[in-house]
């Protein structure tokens, strides 16, 4: 690692904090004019996931941030007028699709990648091509199938030739349809101006540094390489241009690099109360959550029923910027179900009791039922508070 510049300024831990929820989203009036959209640029990406619980990831995102938004608007919002493409980015995340020169770098390597999971059936690319541009967009299944058997690591060759089509930069994930991806050749999902690999990886890595840092507010090198999962080396080549500053942080214990323009103005205004997606991008790196928010979170979704602490699902309940406990919601019918609620003292209840609302409203549910609670002595105060609410 090259020698770093000099600090230019020092920050308290709680500075950085604020620094990082204003850069979330998280702290001060939501820009409404810019919605959905506005959120996507603002982060940079847009987690996908599989699990539905409240709703998908990617709709809980700009929830979180902008109150109840209809989920169909979120969905067209993301998916029209070619605004947005998937790709692989932290995960497979929706981006912004003038971001998409900069994944050149990421392109190419896939194109010069040695070897692959699944094998390539002889002239099957060559096919899904042929078939997409004459008939598409279309489904991995409209395409020919998605599976040879019910095992759903059991590629068939549809499905791996279109998958390797859209690593390479051919094809385009241009929305979800009932969680199905519906792909298209780029040549016509991406705008002209913007479909071309000219940049080198330099240029490519230099811009999404950049954003990271700014995404975050500041983080340390872990931090920016973790949120578009650059390896530390990319980082460290290009950070010194990317136009992010160094900084210390009271308690950090390693060198941190912020935005500029989130070191100008103090970060103030309201803080949002609301649940988050485990997949929310102010919490998807555990590190950096536990250095931020002293909060432990790990998604238990794949881990064993018995050895669940929190929950299938938990939620990280977020309130005056601190995060102050779990829920694990469910739904049945028109009820948000709390199966398990974990409270950080009682002064979270009125905070953990306004997040179960809003969402439960947010998706159309009448009622919230609690099931289990942590600390038994807060399962009163808790219901009574929902209650009132609900009255």
């Amino acid at each position: 690692m090259t020698s770093l510049p000099r600090p230019t300024t020092d920050l308290s831990a709680e500075e950085a904090r604020r620094i990082a929820l204003r850069a979330q989203g998280f702290l001060g009036a939501p820009d409404r004019r810019a919605g959905v959209r506005g959120i996507l640029r603002h982060l940079g990406a847009v987690q996908l996931d599989t699990i539905s619980v409240l709703a998908r990831s990617h709709e809980l995102i700009p929830y979180a941030r902008l109150g109840a938004v209809g989920r169909e608007t979120v969905d067209q919002a993301y998916w029209t007028d070619t605004h947005a493409f998937e790709y692989w980015s932290h995960a497979a995340c929706i981006l912004p699709v003038e971001e998409w020169p900069h994944f050149a770098f990421r392109r190419r390597a896939y194109r010069s990648r040695p070897h692959w999971n699944h094998d390539l059936p002889d002239g099957t690319y060559d096919q899904v091509i042929k078939q997409l541009r004459t008939e598409g967009p279309l489904t991995a299944t409209e395409l020919g199938g998605a599976k040879k058997t019910s095992e759903w690591w059991d590629w068939s060759g549809t499905k791996v030739a279109v998958e390797r089509a859209l690593m390479y930069g051919e094809v385009v994930c241009t929305e979800r349809r009932g969680w199905k991806r519906v792909y298209d050749l780029a040549e016509r999902a991406v705008p002209e101006s913007l479909l071309h690999d000219e940049l080198d990886d330099t240029e490519c890595l230099r811009r999404l540094v950049g954003l990271a840092g700014k995404s975050l507010g500041v983080g340390t090198r872990a931090d920016i390489a973790d949120y578009h999962r650059l390896k530390g080396e990319q980082v460290d080549a290009v950070i010194a241009d990317s136009g992010l500053v160094p900084v210390t942080v009271e308690g950090w214990g390693k060198p941190a690099w912020a935005d500029p323009a989130a070191l100008e103005t103090p970060p103030r205004g309201r803080h949002r109360t609301t649940l988050l997606s485990p997949f929310d991008s102010l919490i998807w790196e555990r590190a950096r959550t536990e250095r931020i928010f002293g909060f432990t979170h790990r998604l238990e979704a794949y881990t064993p029923k018995p050895k669940r602490v929190y929950g299938y699902f938990a939620m990280p309940v977020l309130a005056g910027g601190r995060l102050v406990g779990r829920v694990d919601p469910a739904r049945e019918g028109r009820t948000l179900v709390a199966k398990q609620v974990t409270l950080d003292g009682a002064k979270a209840v009125p905070a953990v009791a306004q997040a179960l609302l809003e969402a439960a409203s947010w998706v159309d549910c009448t009622n919230v039922r609690v099931e289990r609670v942590d600390a038994p002595d807060l399962r009163e105060p808790l219901a009574k508070e929902l209650t009132r609410a609900l009255a």
